[in-house]
């Protein structure tokens, strides 16, 4: 694993390209594909002309995503595998083990990674049950949050701007936030791509007034476990276009500056394609990251 990690970690070293400026891309649409068939992205949906590319400027970003899965025993042999790892300096590499073990993870895994929870309160901590709040993430020592994965929209009922303002409080606190957003399949064929994802991020930046600790993650909901993956012209395009938003409707400074990552059924066979796209800053993984594949993507 150890030869395997220095390999694919060598392969992403330098993948942080500065291009502040460039030409405007063509607005003509591309064709996009699932696994499974052929879906063209509507007019509704394609790019806006005169877009210019801006590849986030900071570091490589991949994040693990364990979900709720694990056990003590599978997550101890899992972080002494990650610790064996020989790891490049220029990647920012982030796991985010279930709460109940995070404690576990920051204890033993060495100080490379940096640690993640899935999930924070909206607010200061108290009367309600089962949730978790920034200040105690802060506690134990986890850097980073994940908010607003489809698994919690979807399945749990979280709306946009409720996410937003958990969003917020997360960096009032100190905990960086790995901002998520993505469309359902039956949006994407109703040519509603950009309209949902331009309003997830709405959301966001109604309540977020500084981005420097924010990482953006596009996860088309359709490819979230599904074995499908969206090409790498589909997620350039998606990318760009979130790019161009923050760009429009934030700042320039922060369109160039935010890392824009990739998630949905990557892994070792598809990343590599991923991440010569100009505005695919990372990646987050998921299943891929419960097993020795990881180190296959990022390490």
């Amino acid at each position: 694993m150890a030869a395997t990690a220095s390999s694919l970690a060598s392969q992403f070293s330098g993948l942080r390209r500065e291009v502040l400026s460039r030409e405007a891309v063509p607005s003509t649409p591309l064709f996009l594909r699932s696994v499974h068939s052929r879906i063209r992205l509507p007019a509704s949906c394609r790019p806006p002309r005169g877009v210019v590319a801006m590849a986030g400027t900071g570091k490589f970003f991949v994040g693990g995503n364990w979900k709720c899965n694990g056990t003590r025993d599978s997550i101890t042999k899992l972080v002494a595998d990650l610790n064996d790892a020989k790891l490049e300096t220029d990647v920012d590499i982030v796991v985010a083990p279930p709460y109940i073990y995070i404690d576990q993870v920051k204890q033993s895994l060495t100080d490379r990674f940096e640690i993640s929870a899935q999930n924070s309160w909206i607010g200061k901590g108290g009367a309600f049950t089962g949730e978790i709040s920034a200040e105690q993430l802060v506690d134990i020592g986890c850097k980073w949050v994940i908010l607003g994965h489809s698994e919690r929209r979807h399945i749990i009922g979280e709306d946009d701007q409720f996410i937003g303002k958990k969003a917020a409080y997360a960096l009032s606190q100190n905990l960086k936030v790995i901002a998520c957003i993505g469309e359902k399949l039956e949006e994407r064929e109703a040519g509603k791509t950009f309209d949902v994802c331009f309003q997830q991020m709405k959301a966001f930046a109604d309540s977020i007034s500084n981005w420097t600790d924010v990482v953006i993650a596009y996860e088309p909901v359709w490819a979230i476990g599904t074995g499908k993956v969206a090409t790498p012209q589909q997620a350039q395009e998606v990318h760009l276009a979130v790019r161009d938003w923050l760009k429009k409707n934030v700042s320039a400074e922060v369109a160039s500056s935010t890392r824009i990552i990739y998630g949905g059924s990557v892994n070792g066979n598809n990343c590599s394609e991923l991440a010569k796209q100009e505005d695919i800053d990372g990646f987050l993984v998921g299943g891929a990251s419960l097993k020795v594949q990881l180190s296959n993507i990022i390490y």
